[in-house]
C-alpha cells in the first residue's frame, strides 16, 4: 500500500506506479466522489466519445456463420464458465 500527503495547496500526488498501472497521464480529469470510507477518484472519460455507427460497425465482421438461438448461446456461455472455473481451481 502506498501513502501520500496533502500539500499546503490541497494537492495529493498519486504514486507513479498506480498512475502507470491505470494509464493516467498529466491532465487526466477526475470526478471526486464522497463515500462513507472517504473520497474516491473516478476518471471522467475512460474512452473517447463514439457514435453508434462506429461501435455497431465492428459487429458485421465479428461472426460469419448462421444465426444462433438463445439456447445455443446460453449453452456456449455455460461451457465457457465451466472451462474458466476448472482453470481457476487447477492453479
Amino acid at each position: 500500500m502506498s501513502t501520500t500527503k496533502l500539500s499546503s495547496k490541497g494537492q495529493i500526488v498519486i504514486p507513479k506506479s498506480l498512475r502507470d498501472a491505470r494509464g493516467w497521464k498529466a491532465g487526466t480529469e477526475f470526478e471526486v466522489r464522497e463515500t462513507m470510507q472517504g473520497l474516491t477518484l473516478v476518471p471522467k472519460k475512460l474512452f473517447r466519445e463514439t457514435t453508434i455507427d462506429e461501435v455497431a460497425g465492428v459487429l458485421k465482421d465479428a461472426y460469419n456463420g448462421p444465426a444462433r438461438t438463445v439456447e445455443e448461446m446460453d449453452a456456449a456461455i455455460g461451457r465457457e464458465v465451466v472451462r474458466r472455473y476448472k482453470r481457476s481451481i487447477s492453479r
